[in-house]
């Protein structure tokens, strides 16, 4: 099964960057695609995520927030 993970991110947020960075060097070495998504645009986004940015998602379900735990993001994607 080909995994898809999403960063749900914010401008200016450091935490997101620092997400960002990591999941782009754990997924590149995985060969796993993945996006970021500012959640400021969409509300019902900003609603569900904006007081836990980042937030990382796995096939669309909510893995993580706030930082990227490498080894358990490893086994999901696995």
């Amino acid at each position: 099964m080909a995994h898809h993970v999403t960063v749900m991110t914010r401008t200016g947020c450091h935490l997101c960057e620092v997400a960002e960075q990591d999941i782009e060097r754990i997924c590149g070495e995985l060969g796993v695609a993945w996006s970021a998504q500012d959640v400021d645009s969409d509300p019902e986004w900003r609603a569900e995520y904006g007081d836990r940015v980042p937030v990382i998602l796995v096939d669309d379900a909510e893995h993580g927030y706030w930082r990227v735990e490498e080894d358990r993001l490893r086994k999901a994607l696995a």
